[in-house]
């Protein structure tokens, strides 16, 4: 496998995997429930995501999953924008967790967080959205503060739903 991963590169194991989008494959898919898009620097990305709009969904989050494909994630909306803390109780894998404010533009990223750890983990900035995606991928990716998060949920979004 390391042979074929080198041989495609980083770029094509994402693009194979359904996290990077081609150019201008958004607009057949316009905006949707289960998507979430990231532009940045880097491009375009996205992501099938679980959305976590009500308190028992983000209660739960992803607790107990025990292997998530690299284009999952889950979206957890809020309806206010403030500090926002997590814990990895009962979660099994690690996670990047991508916090943005209201407009939907990333305000700061936790990478890596520890399964099973109770430390609580802060936006560090005021936060209505926390995109959640496997360890490791936002520094892949390059999502860094500053990217935009387009999702049906994000009503101030910097980059909107059309």
């Amino acid at each position: 496998m390391g042979n074929r991963v080198a041989a495609i590169g980083l770029a094509g194991l994402l693009a194979t995997s359904g996290v990077l989008a081609a150019s201008g494959a958004e607009a057949g898919l316009g905006c949707r429930e289960d998507t979430v898009w990231l532009r940045g620097e880097f491009g375009k990305a996205r992501f099938t995501v679980d959305l976590a709009d009500d308190a028992e969904e983000r209660a739960r989050g992803l607790m107990f999953v025990e292997k998530m494909p690299a284009s999952r994630g889950m979206l957890f909306a809020y309806g206010d924008e403030g500090p926002r803390g997590f814990w990895m109780k009962n979660t099994l894998i690690p996670l990047d967790m991508i916090f943005a404010d209201a407009s939907g533009t990333v305000v700061s990223v936790h990478a890596n967080a520890k399964p099973h750890d109770t430390t609580t983990i802060w936006s560090g900035a005021p936060a209505k959205y926390v995109l959640e995606i496997n360890g490791g991928m936002a520094s892949m990716l390059g999502i860094t503060p500053g990217v935009e998060l387009r999702h049906p949920v994000i009503e101030e979004a910097a980059w909107a739903c059309e």
